[in-house]
């Protein structure tokens, strides 16, 4: 199955980029993935491995490809377990995991088959539940990796009026009692730009927004305690193993000023655990800062390029 053309859906206001296309390839537990690839018009100045946040499909990230592409980068985006087109858990779209060793053996997955057509030097690029997962890549010893730049991880989550610790161990426990594909939350928010606390940008939003209207099966739903589960179990590894303590390379971390999904704290406690870390703050945007307005967009693609320099990458 590796290597066979998968499918892109796009709409008017997001268009398959050029030099590029989509495929199947093989993860953990034999779970089929799916994977695009796409490609500069000239010499490639490397290739950057972008990875998506909950819910987010491939197609949700044509924009970022492009603005990659177009700075000279070979760039791979993938669609987790879970959600996109790759292996779901469940048939009714809820956001479902069991632990987060899998995610990580589906990336290493993404990078065997990929690596041959990648050209160095990398860049690792994860959004929220994508920074999370690349973090813990990287502190399982993945070192291919030149540099690193995340965009809001989820190093911890926000868990409104309910305690922490109290969220945390009812998603360790219902799990624990095979209850882990219950729902933990609603959909947030009326569906309405005004509700949203993910952009500022009314025109991003609803071509979002509008892709999986077109395309229902690119929809993932609210989480499960599974779900939570995993993303508690993955900060927590994080936070207090010792893995992450022996990252290396260049990384930058990147929090929205006006974070109201994951833990901002958390992303500095972790950072100050890394030794060549850099955290900084993309002022007044929400959480998807790559999907924000272009004046609050252009800091992150400052700091992209500072991340890149600092990995040597010409």
């Amino acid at each position: 199955m590796g290597g066979d053309a998968a499918p892109l859906f796009e709409t008017p206001d997001a268009p398959i980029p050029l030099n590029g296309g989509a495929e199947w390839f093989v993860g953990a537990e034999s779970a089929r993935l799916r994977a695009a690839i796409f490609r500069p018009g000239g010499e490639s100045r490397g290739s950057v491995v972008v990875s998506p946040g909950r819910t987010e499909p491939i197609e949700k990230y044509f924009e970022v490809v492009r603005a990659l592409v177009n700075r000279g980068f070979t760039v791979v985006v993938h669609d987790w377990r879970g959600q996109g087109l790759s292996f779901r858990m469940t048939r009714d779209g809820r956001g479902d995991a069991r632990g987060w060793r899998p995610f990580v053996e589906d990336y290493i997955a993404l990078l065997a088959a990929f690596e041959a057509r990648l050209p160095k030097p990398w860049i690792a690029f994860g959004h929220s539940m994508g920074g999370c997962l690349t973090l813990l890549a990287l502190a399982q010893r993945e070192t291919r990796f030149a540099g690193a730049i995340l965009s809001a991880p989820m190093l911890g989550l926000r868990t409104g009026a309910v305690p922490a610790t109290l969220a945390r161990n009812m998603a360790r426990g219902l799990t624990a009692l095979g209850l882990g594909s219950g729902l933990a939350t609603r959909e947030a928010g009326d569906g309405s730009f005004e509700s949203n606390i993910l952009t500022h940008d009314p025109a991003r939003y609803q071509r979002n927004v509008d892709q999986v209207l077109a395309w229902p099966q690119l929809r993932v739903g609210p989480p499960t305690w599974g779900w939570l589960d995993f993303a508690f179990q993955a900060a927590a590894e994080l936070e207090g193993g010792a893995g992450v303590t022996t990252i290396q390379i260049p990384l930058t971390v990147a929090i929205a000023g006006d974070e109201r999904l994951v833990d901002n704290e958390a992303s500095a406690r972790v950072t100050a655990r890394i030794a060549e870390a850099r955290l900084i703050t993309i002022a007044g945007a929400f959480h998807e800062i790559t999907q924000e307005t272009d004046a609050l967009q252009a800091p992150f693609w400052v700091e992209f390029e500072a991340l890149v320099a600092r990995a040597g990458v010409g």
